[in-house]
């Protein structure tokens, strides 16, 4: 969501149809052998000292200011509610990418801690409302656009925070690395993820009804710009087809407010009196958040942000070894097809099986099953990826304590909830006596 993208661009020549498709298909899926990787890492950002006080602005804004004198590996950018985030750069094996970030977070971390500022890895806010930090002709308009359909929008841009796995696209030909493949297992196996991995079960200091808030948001917002294209055909056609037919967020403008239309697609655009330029649709992909997004590689969108400070090397470590090992690559696609049954016709993550996912995790027997599995494929794998014992030390850790158990960690919120009781839906909003919001 925070794609750097020019305001303000000269008017070329407008795109018909065919050239659109033709262009997204060339964008979006380039294939060749899985050599690079990367993560985004989304933070919340509050009060050191009082976690669940949020940062006065004109604080935020001196710290931010800090950070951008920073040389770092990562690109740092801002979120509409004031997350940080972290985007790597292409990193040629997971222990490089592992260490850039890691080291970038560290002297995020020193600078932030300097001004009594903390981080944390939770999939939503779950103490405070939707407040929006950036206030820019981007955000006014995407603010405007998907309030139309409800509050889901707003908090998706302003409380959530996510750990967004990039991938190469794969092969070209088939195989347990060929393109194909890893576009279906990625939509398949997202829930898997988002089940092990979710991290969100609060709003309002109020349990959700959820264990993956953050994934709930995405399901609620509008079809056409958050769901899935069909995956019973080629990507490149399905998802250019897709690009095409999702509505258009917003017509950008070099002063004043941008246009919001209403049910405006891309293709009803370039039929139009004032047809869209090749920087529109460059602009137009930008605004679509589908659970995996090709952007010339895979940007796996559905993982919650993570507890702790090097929480989101595990789904990072997890993702890659079941993508880019061929042998856990394998077993993976194997574990995950019985899931696609359940998938039925609806695209991902309107379909029940990551509806289940989001709302139980890993208590369901048949997600879990496959977390057992896959977790235990990658663990395999990641000796052969060069990973470090305390890369696959903490990957066992996070397996003993939740995959293993039917647990995820959101169920840890969960049991300081409700001590042992971890139903979820109820009012209570006491820790220990004490009421949570306050």
């Amino acid at each position: 969501m925070s794609d750097s993208v020019s305001d303000c661009t000269e008017r070329r020549s407008a795109v018909t149809d065919a050239e659109v498709e033709a262009l997204v298909r060339g964008i979006c899926f380039k294939t060749g052998p899985p050599r690079s990787l990367g993560v985004e890492v989304e933070w919340l950002v509050h009060e050191l000292r009082e976690p669940r006080l949020p940062v006065p602005p004109e604080r935020l804004r001196a710290a931010y200011a800090a950070l951008r004198t920073l040389t770092l590996h990562s690109a740092l950018t801002v979120e509409p509610g004031g997350q940080l985030e972290l985007s790597s750069a292409p990193a040629g094996s997971l222990m490089e990418c592992i260490g850039s970030v890691s080291a970038d977070l560290d002297a995020v971390r020193a600078v932030l801690r300097d001004a009594d500022i903390g981080l944390s890895g939770y999939g939503q806010d779950p103490w405070n409302p939707p407040r929006r930090y950036l206030h820019e002709p981007r955000y006014d308009a995407m603010e405007l656009y998907l309030d139309r359909t409800g509050p889901e929008g707003r908090s998706m841009m302003c409380s959530s925070a996510s750990v967004q796995v990039c991938l190469d696209a794969g092969y070209e030909e088939p195989g347990p690395l060929g393109h194909g493949r890893r576009w279906w297992m990625a939509h398949h196996l997202g829930a898997v993820l988002v089940a092990a991995f979710a991290n969100s079960p609060l709003a309002g200091g109020r349990l959700t009804g959820w264990r993956s808030s953050r994934q709930s948001l995405w399901a609620a917002m509008e079809p056409g710009r958050s769901s899935a294209p069909p995956l019973d055909g080629d990507p490149r056609v399905s998802w250019a087809r897709h690009v095409m037919d999702a509505p258009v967020m917003c017509v950008r403008a070099e002063s004043g407010p941008w246009a919001v239309p209403d049910g405006m697609s891309f293709r009803d655009w370039t039929r139009s009196a004032d047809p869209p330029d090749r920087s529109d649709l460059d602009y137009h992909l930008t605004t679509l958040f589908p659970p995996i997004r090709p952007r010339g590689h895979l940007e796996l969108r559905m993982i919650d942000a993570q507890p702790g400070d090097d929480g989101w090397i595990v789904p990072l470590a997890v993702t890659t070894a079941l993508f880019d090992d061929p042998e856990a690559a394998e077993t993976a696609y194997r574990t995950v097809k019985p899931l696609a049954e359940r998938a039925a016709s609806l695209p991902a993550p309107c379909n029940p099986l990551w509806a289940t996912a989001a709302r139980d995790g890993l208590t369901d027997p048949e997600l879990h099953e496959a977390a057992v599995v896959c977790f235990a494929a990658a663990a395999r794998a990641l000796p052969r990826l060069g990973a470090t014992a305390a890369v696959r030390r903490a990957v066992a850790e996070f397996t003993d304590r939740y995959v293993a158990r039917g647990r995820c960690p959101a169920d840890d919120l969960l049991l300081q909830f409700h001590g042992e009781d971890t139903r979820l839906g109820g009012q209570d909003t006491r820790i220990h006596g004490k009421d949570i919001r306050t």
